[in-house]
C-alpha cells in the first residue's frame, strides 16, 4: 500500500513551527467510500463520492449523539469518533476515457494550537469543538482561482487553504513544488493534497450554510480572529498523498495532458474540499489542548498523539479493522474501475 509517512514528515517540517503544540490523527483506510454527506445533504444521497474516515456510525442522518455511539474508528486516536471526508481522485485514461480510482496513503489530520488565542501566544486558550459542531473548507463547485495569491480577505484565505505540494525526489530533473488547483507534472513521491480548516467560531451556531459560523484567522494558520467569530478553535490541517505514479506509464511518456479528476467531476483541482463532523469527547479534547503542549516534551513537540496522556492511540492495523455499521448508498458498478463514467 502506498504510504505518506515520509512525505508527512516533510509537510510537518514545512507547515508547522516548533513553537506551537500539535498532535496528529492518522487514518490510513477510509471507513467507507459512498455518496453520503450529512452536513450538506442530510437524509439524502450526496452528489458525488466521498472518502470518509473516522467513527463507524457514519450516516446521512447522523448527529453528535449517534456518532458517539460508534463502536470503533478508522483513525488511530480512539477518543476521536469524528468523521472527516474528502472527494476521491480518479485517473481518466487518455486513450479510452475510463476512470480508475487512484490509491493514496490515507488521511492525516494535524490538530494545531495556533493563533493569538493560544496560550503560547499570550491568549486565554483554545476551545474544544462543542457537541454537534461541523464545518467545511473548499467548494465542490469551484473551478478556478479568483483571488490573487496573498489576498487576505476571507475569499483569498479560502483559496490559500487549498495549496498542495507535488512531492518529488529532488533530483536535477525532478524538483518538488507547491501548487494550487492541480500540479502540472507527475509527482513521483506523491501528490500531497492539503486542506486547512477555519479556526474562528462565532461561539453560538454549530452549523450555518456556507460555514458562515466560522472564519479563517488573519494569517490562515495563525493570527487573529475577526469580531464576528471571536472564539479560537484548534487549527485542523488535512493531507492526503495520492499515488499518481502508479499511472505514470499511461500518460507521462506519451506527453498526454493532466489526466486526473476528482469525484465531484473536477478536472481543475480547485474543487478540492473537506468536511469535519465533530465526534470528540469534549472533555478529552479540552484536556489535550490545555495540557499536551509542553515544548520540552519531545513527543508533544513532535506531534505524537501517544505523547499526550489524555489520548488513546492504537496501531494502524487495529484502526484498519474497523468496519462501517451501515452502508446506505451502494454503487452497482463499483467505484474502483475502470469505469465508463465517474461513480454516480
Amino acid at each position: 500500500m502506498f504510504t505518506s509517512s515520509l512525505s508527512s514528515l516533510v509537510v510537518a517540517a514545512i507547515a508547522f513551527g516548533a513553537a506551537n503544540a500539535f498532535f496528529k490523527v492518522a487514518c490510513s483506510l477510509p471507513i467507507v467510500q459512498e455518496f453520503v454527506d450529512p452536513i450538506l445533504s442530510p437524509g439524502v444521497a450526496s452528489q458525488h463520492l466521498h472518502s470518509v474516515h473516522g467513527g463507524n456510525n457514519f450516516s446521512m442522518n447522523q448527529t453528535y449523539t449517534t456518532l458517539r455511539e460508534s463502536s470503533c474508528t478508522s483513525c488511530e486516536v480512539t477518543n476521536d469518533l469524528s468523521n472527516y471526508w474528502v472527494p476521491t481522485l480518479y485517473f481518466k485514461d487518455p486513450l479510452n476515457g475510463t476512470f480508475t480510482k487512484v490509491p493514496n496513503g490515507g488521511l492525516l489530520v494535524y490538530y494545531e494550537n495556533r493563533g493569538n488565542g493560544d496560550t503560547s501566544n499570550g491568549g486565554a486558550g483554545l476551545t474544544a469543538f462543542p457537541p454537534g459542531f461541523r464545518m467545511l473548507s473548499g467548494n465542490a463547485a469551484k473551478r478556478s482561482q479568483i483571488y490573487p495569491v496573498g489576498d487576505t480577505s476571507q475569499g483569498g484565505l479560502a483559496e490559500a487553504a487549498l495549496k498542495g505540494s507535488c512531492l518529488r525526489y529532488n533530483t536535477a530533473n525532478s524538483t518538488g513544488y507547491d501548487y494550487y488547483g492541480f500540479p502540472t507534472t507527475d509527482c513521483e513521491a506523491g501528490m500531497n493534497a492539503r486542506l486547512q480548516m477555519p479556526t474562528c467560531w462565532d461561539g453560538v451556531n454549530l452549523w450555518l450554510p456556507g460555514s458562515a459560523h466560522v472564519s479563517y484567522m488573519s494569517g490562515l494558520d495563525n493570527g487573529v480572529c475577526d469580531d464576528a467569530h471571536p472564539v479560537y478553535l484548534m487549527h485542523l490541517f488535512y493531507e492526503v498523498t495520492w499515488d499518481l505514479s502508479s499511472f505514470r506509464s499511461l500518460w507521462v511518456p506519451q506527453g498526454y495532458p493532466w489526466p486526473f479528476v476528482y469525484s465531484n467531476s473536477d478536472p481543475t483541482g480547485w474543487g478540492w474540499h473537506g468536511d469535519f463532523y465533530n465526534g470528540w469527547d469534549q472533555t478529552v479534547l479540552q484536556n489535550a489542548i490545555d495540557n499536551c503542549n509542553d515544548p520540552n516534551n519531545p513527543g508533544q513537540a513532535g506531534g505524537l498523539a501517544s505523547a499526550c496522556p489524555y489520548l488513546t492511540v492504537v496501531d494502524a492495523s487495529v484502526a484498519e479493522a474497523c468496519v462501517i455499521k451501515n452502508i446506505e448508498v451502494t454503487q452497482p458498478q463499483g467505484i474502483n474501475g475502470p469505469l465508463a463514467t465517474l461513480p454516480g
